[in-house]
Parts: structure tokens; sequence; C-alpha cells
């Protein structure tokens, strides 16, 4: 263990109480961040079945990425059990939805002991890294324990480069140590290499592989009687602040005061408070979890539900994404153009880069630069019928034309592993 590894395992056991505090924090607006922490400090570990492919996903997300990637690996080892990690409370009720049959548990904070333990206990055949899971104790745990560990998904921005080089003394033996890295474009790659990552490729994002599931769109087909003729404008995936730029915009918006506007925060402690900054401003304010049908006076539907984007997406005429309006980097913007609606989404995109620049390119997408401008373009859109059908087919098109990097991610592992060996064991 270099010393740049010890100082940081050093800083984790100092750092404890406010890990604790933060939990706390974070607990008063939601309450579930109390449960389960034996799991997130490795402790009282009661494994259901040993042997299991296992995916960490931090969050919602990510969770949702790792759906394609579960179904191919489910395909390509139809025995082994499945064990979901998470870091966060909405991340693990999303693995419970997604995945009925698999163990979901907490992956805990990187303590050497921590992770030595979990990985110990559970004994899984492979590990799955979705996205930037980078935790040198986790991996280096995982490569003395002999257990097979990929990156997968997997991306880097420029800024977040940045701040990795200054620890590339902590962070490059780590990811000597993965299997194989599975990188969404050659940029992320090539930032991945910099920082010291070997085995990489280019597998594309397993955000395309993502499939409506049907449910969802016979719930949007509910919603959509409930709504009855108007238009709809769902604003999804809204951050802590964008939704008072977006109401006073739409306010502001005449030209759309017949068009229902939909807003589905990220983050489910914050349904209450988006539900009043509607209701402060005068607005007639429904929430999705009282029922249907929508009053014909309702002028915005809360989407306080959870796992039910889908439908959203389905029942509308235009999508905004949210986490772009301000500097966060945006959203999953492929999701609404999988059921062929319109995206609009605002200047920072650095989440998705490569899939933004895609979307504008094929047609399937407009960039704004401001919720007045969001509401423009929203206005002239669903007044335009032609430009309307027209970019409802372009993103069909755009989100079908970039399928497939599950398939090619588990098919890089298997090679992985027969190279190593492994293939055997998992």
């Amino acid at each position: 263990m270099n010393w740049q590894r010890r100082l940081y395992s050093w800083a984790w056991q100092l750092a404890t109480p406010l890990v604790r505090h933060y939990l706390k924090k974070r607990a008063r607006k939601a309450p579930a961040y109390l449960q389960h922490w034996d799991e997130r400090f490795g402790s009282q570990l009661r494994p259901r079945a040993t042997g299991a492919i296992w995916i960490h996903a931090v969050s919602v997300g990510e969770t949702r990425a790792a759906q394609p990637v579960v179904d191919a690996l489910r395909q390509a080892w139809p025995d082994a059990p499945l064990l979901m990690t998470q870091m966060t409370p909405t991340g693990r009720a999303t693995a419970l939805q997604l995945y009925p049959d698999a163990e979901v548990r907490y992956l805990p904070y990187d303590y050497p002991q921590a992770v030595q333990a979990f990985l110990a206990a559970y004994q899984p055949r492979l590990g799955v890294l979705m996205e930037t899971e980078l935790w040198p104790n986790l991996i280096h745990a995982a490569a003395e324990q002999n257990i097979p560990l990929f990156l997968a998904n997997a991306r880097l921005s420029e800024k977040s480069l940045h701040g990795y080089l200054k620890i590339k003394g902590l962070v490059a033996p780590a990811l000597a140590k993965l299997r194989a890295v599975a990188a969404q474009t050659p940029e992320d790659g090539e930032r991945l290499r910099q920082l010291g990552a070997g085995d990489i490729e280019v597998c594309g994002n397993t955000k395309y592989d993502i499939q409506p599931p049907p449910a969802q769109l016979e719930l949007a087909e509910t919603f959509k009687a409930w709504i009855g003729q108007r238009r709809v404008l769902v604003c999804a995936s809204t951050r802590d602040g964008e939704e008072a730029l977006i109401l006073d915009a739409w306010q502001a918006a005449p030209r759309l005061a017949d068009t229902l506007l939909v807003l589905i925060p990220r983050h489910p402690e914050r349904f209450g408070e988006v539900a009043r900054l509607a209701e402060e401003r005068g607005l007639r304010v429904q929430r999705r979890s009282a029922g249907g049908p929508l009053d014909a006076a309702t002028q915005v539907w809360i989407g306080d539900s959870m796992g039910e984007v889908f439908a959203y997406f389905a029942c509308a005429d235009l999508a905004f994404v949210g986490g772009s309006l301000l500097p966060l980097g945006c959203h999953n913007l492929i999701e609404p153009a999988s059921v062929g609606v319109p995206v609009l989404f605002g200047p920072s995109v650095f989440n998705f880069k490569q899939a933004a620049a895609l979307a504008l390119a094929a047609g399937a997408a407009r960039q704004v630069g401001s919720a007045a401008e969001l509401m423009d373009a929203a206005a002239e859109l669903l007044a335009d019928g032609d430009s309307h059908r027209a970019m409802r087919q372009a993103a069909l098109d755009f989100s079908a034309a970039h399928r497939g990097a599950s398939v090619r991610m588990v098919e890089l592992f298997r090679r992985k592993l027969s190279a190593s060996g492994g293939e055997n064991r998992a």
C-alpha cells in the first residue's frame, strides 16, 4: 500500500463522524438515509447467496443504465444470482423495483476493512462498476481476493480528469487493477488512459439500450386519458433552482396558456417543495399521488412518483431534461427520445456531451440558453405541426441508431475473463 492510499484510508477513518453527520443531515429531508447503516459501514453482512454477478450503480440514473447490461449478463451467465449495490436511497429503491429477484444492498464506504469484509462475505463471481465509480480500496480489495472487476459505461469529463490528476498517485494504481474498462466514447477512453487505466475499449452508452417497459407505455395511455386533449410539456429531472425559472418563464408565455406543464423533480424529497413553488405563484396544481383524472383547470401537474418517467415522457408532446439550465451537466436526454418525444435541454450538458451533440445533429433535440428560450422553443414547436412531427421521427431514429453497447460490454467481459483464465470462476 503506497503512502497516498495509506493517507486516503486514514482520512476515511478520521471522517467517520462527518460521514454519520452527513447521513443524519440528509435524513432530515429523506428519512431513508437513516436505514441500513450496517451495510454502509460493512458490518452485520448477511448474504442470501454467494457467487453472484455484482453490479454497482451509485444512484437512480446509473441503476437504470445498468438494466440492459444486467439483461446481457444474465444471458451470458443465466444461473448466477444477482447482487446490486447503490449509495443512495433512491438508487436502492430503483434497484428493488427493477430487479425484484436481486439481492439489493448499499456498498460500504471505502474503508479498507469494510470493503474487504463486503467482498469476502458475498464472494461475487465478477463485479461491474457503472460509469465513474472509482473507489481505490474497493478496487484493490477485489484484486487481492481475485474478483474480476470491470468499469462499464465509463465516462470522464475534462473537468473531472483535472480533479483526478491531482490524486493520480492514488487513482492510477487502482485503475490498473481493473480487468478492463468499457468507455462510452473515444474521448472518455483517452481521458481514462491519461488517468492510468490500461485495458480500454470504446463500447458506447448503455442508456441507448434501455427499452420503455410495456407497463409504462400502458400507464402513459392512462395519463393521456386523464389529461384529455391538452398539449403536454414535461420537464423531467429538474433540480433545485430550475423549477422557479421554469415556472416564471411558463407564466410569462401566453402561447402556452393551454399547455399542461408537468414538473418531475429529480429528488423525491423535493416533491412538496416544488408543488409549493407553483402554488405560491397562484397556479392550479395537482399531484400525481392524488390520482386522476386531471381537473380541466389544472395548470401544473407534479410528477411525485418513482419509476414512472417513461409514462410521463410517452404522454408528452415535448420533453425538457433538467440539470441543464444550471451548470449541473444535464440528465438522461436519451429516454424521451426513445419514445419519440422531441427533446429540449439547456446550455449545460457535460454529463451527456456526446449524446447531446448527436441528438442535435440528428434533429431530435434543440438546445436553449435560458428558461425563456425554452418556452419560446416549446411554443414554436407546438404551433408547427410539420417541425414537431419531423423531430418525433428524428428522436426515434437517433435513439435506435446507437444501440448495442450492453452486448458489446458483456462480450468484452467474457473475452477478458477467458484470456485470464477467469471464465471458470465466472
